[in-house]
């Protein structure tokens, strides 16, 4: 009997996708895994999707639309409070990496595949997924860099440039969490501490950040 495909069955599809790739990779899960998983054929898939790539691509798209919209509306915000004033770097550097850290941080959001998503991702990135991300943060990048520029005038706009990122990097492998850290240098944590809590970590992150960010200039080479 043919299968009726729907737009539920277009979420379930992702939904099931996402799971398994917060888990194990894009490349580690099977469409066999997701078909069955997920309650589909083959041809289901293919229909709402046409290959594995495409839909790695649709699960990411979906999540990072959510993500650079909600740092948009909040630029915009906080731009249009200021009265056409420049905005403290501490409000650009919290709209911009504190959104990402209170997405993941939400059941609505998918707050629990969020994150391991982001660093399946960022830890192996193939091409097609440089791609997208290039794509979808085009114009963010744009707003928050001249944001920068604008909060920061006595900074020259290459070491701006340099400094955000090293931010991104930061971020990147602050998502990625603590196991490996701990796992190689043999640090103990104390459980109480939940190193990997959205919660506890943004004040931390946005500290370090912030302290990166507004560090004394290098010295002038040659100077």
């Amino acid at each position: 009997m043919q299968e009726i495909r729907t737009p539920n069955t277009r979420e379930t599809i992702l939904d099931t996708a996402e799971a398994l790739f917060a888990q194990q990779g894009h490349d580690g899960t099977s469409m066999r895994q997701i078909t069955g998983a997920a309650g589909v054929n083959l041809a289901s898939v293919n229909y709402h999707f046409g290959s594995k790539e495409s839909l790695v691509q649709a699960v990411l798209k979906r999540r990072l639309e959510v993500l650079n919209h909600e740092r948009l509306r909040l630029l915009d915000e906080l731009e249009a409070q200021s009265g056409g004033k420049p905005l403290k770097p501490s409000q650009i550097v919290d709209a911009f990496f504190g959104t990402l850290l209170r997405l993941a941080a939400d059941p609505a959001q998918a707050g629990s595949t969020f994150l391991p998503l982001l660093e399946r991702t960022m830890t192996d990135p193939s091409d097609f997924i440089r791609a997208l991300f290039a794509e979808e943060y085009a114009d963010v990048l744009e707003r928050y860099r001249n944001a920068l520029f604008a909060a920061l005038p006595d900074v020259p706009k290459t070491e701006i440039m340099w400094r955000f990122q090293f931010m991104l990097g930061a971020t990147s492998y602050a998502i990625i969490g603590t196991d490996l850290l701990r796992s190689v240098t043999g640090m103990t944590v104390d459980e109480s501490e939940q190193p990997d809590n959205p919660d506890l970590l943004l004040p931390r992150l946005m500290s370090f950040l912030l302290g990166g960010l507004r560090a004394p200039l290098p010295p002038v080479a040659g100077a």
